[in-house]
């Protein structure tokens, strides 16, 4: 680990951006050009103390999950992440590794979807990142262990996915990311990762089981949903799916119809942002 290149490749990775390019309001004058350390530490789920010391030479060896959420979070380059492996003494995450590095391009679109919910996932439903609208309708995704962002995973062996989905949907939404993960597999027999996910859905499953036995393949692309919000009640939302060039990356963006009562809703939760609405005086503020 060469401690001296890396704090110094961070810090001018962070001074190269603003807070618009990520997504962030720009907030009080600022003294020095590109985005604070508590910032970046945020983009990446991690301690501000935890990045202070990466930044002054003194930090720990970081994981290959923390660098792939640096790398996310500074917006890096395919090239430029790779560096940054390096310069944290690890090998960069080979092609379709569980690392899933999301293309700039992408989080500079999702960065500028501030009024609508919107997310970027893996072909295989793995959530790649969120912008803070969709944390507020869906839950942060990014807050979980890296095994249990993986939307089919959750949709089969955990019941509180499927609370905020009416319940005359379920059975439709499970036959398709039944579906879309077997397109994956025909795709790409060859990936270890889709293979692994299908073997541990299988074991874990019943329900999976008999539904990967129908055979159904399908890839995923325009959908309308009805999501139950504890507190803000129904949205009725179009999900659009955009696709990156080789496909395994997607773009997907929850749309509600103007006029509506589910826009108003989503403003209000764009309002509120990411409190914890469940509170009293939290809800007595929404009203």
């Amino acid at each position: 680990m060469d401690r001296p290149q890396l704090a110094d490749f961070l810090r001018r990775s962070r001074s190269r951006l603003a807070p618009a390019d990520v997504g962030l309001p720009e907030g009080a004058r600022r003294r020095t050009q590109g985005l604070r350390r508590e910032e970046v530490a945020q983009l990446a789920g991690m301690s501000v103390d935890y990045y202070t010391r990466l930044e002054q030479q003194r930090g720990p060896h970081p994981s290959t999950q923390l660098l792939g959420a640096l790398a996310r979070a500074l917006r890096l380059s395919d090239d430029e992440r790779d560096h940054l492996y390096h310069l944290a003494g690890q090998a960069p995450p080979r092609a379709r590794s569980a690392d899933h590095h999301v293309r700039p391009g992408l989080l500079l679109v999702l960065d500028r979807l501030y009024d609508t919910p919107a997310q970027v996932t893996s072909d295989i439903g793995d959530v790649l990142a969120q912008n803070a609208l969709s944390m507020a309708v869906f839950g942060d995704s990014t807050a979980r262990p890296p095994g249990e962002r993986n939307m089919i995973w959750r949709w089969f062996t955990d019941s509180e996915a499927r609370e905020r989905f009416v319940p005359a949907d379920h059975d439709r939404l499970g036959r398709v990311h039944a579906a879309q993960l077997r397109s994956v597999v025909a795709a790409r027999p060859d990936d270890a990762r889709a293979a692994a996910l299908v073997r541990r859905l299988l074991a874990a499953s019943p329900e999976f089981a008999e539904v990967w036995a129908e055979h159904d393949v399908a890839v995923r692309r325009a959908d309308t949903k009805t999501i139950l919000h504890p507190v803000v009640g129904a949205l009725e939302l179009d999900c659009e799916v955009m696709l990156s060039a080789n496909h395994e990356q997607r773009l997907i963006v929850f749309t509600a119809r103007p006029g509506t009562e589910t826009a108003e809703r989503l403003e209000l939760l764009r309002v509120v942002g990411l409190q914890d609405l469940s509170r009293p005086e939290s809800r007595g503020a929404a009203r």
